[in-house]
């Protein structure tokens, strides 16, 4: 079995906001990204999904299959979008980097042929990522 990895990257902008607590418990929980208004992101996304490598082709995957899957379900959807705003997923769990992975996860689970999905990693910088691997 080999793992594959495909790397892409959407913009985004989010808030992080609960409506049971005060404006006070917001922002002493949140910080600045309890603004109502937003900030975005340049996200980095990877999908790693494993197989066996085809005898015939040489991969694991139709990589061009792939690519399409990941635009499809994800760039389109979320690129240049307000999470909180515009995403069902978002409308009852917070944007974090955690919650899109897992977003993430369920919108290519099932989706990607002839390989089995192992991890979505999301960057929202360079030094922060969650890391996904579904249910255990």
């Amino acid at each position: 079995m080999v793992l594959l990895t495909r790397r892409t990257e959407f913009s985004a902008s989010h808030f992080y906001y609960d409506e049971k607590l005060s404006e006070a418990e917001n922002v002493r929980l949140f910080g600045k990204c309890a603004n109502r208004n937003g900030h975005g992101h340049n996200y980095t996304l990877e999908v790693t999904v494993a197989g066996a490598v085809d005898p015939v082709s040489g991969f694991v995957v139709d990589l061009k299959r792939l690519k399409d899957v990941i635009e499809r379900e994800v760039v389109s959807v979320y690129d240049h979008r307000h999470l909180n705003l515009e995403l069902p997923e978002f409308k009852t769990a917070m944007p974090t980097t955690e919650n899109i992975a897992i977003a993430i996860w369920r919108r290519l689970e099932n989706k990607i042929e002839n390989a089995e999905l192992t991890r979505v990693r999301v960057y929202e910088m360079p030094d922060l990522y969650a890391e996904y691997r579904g249910e255990a």
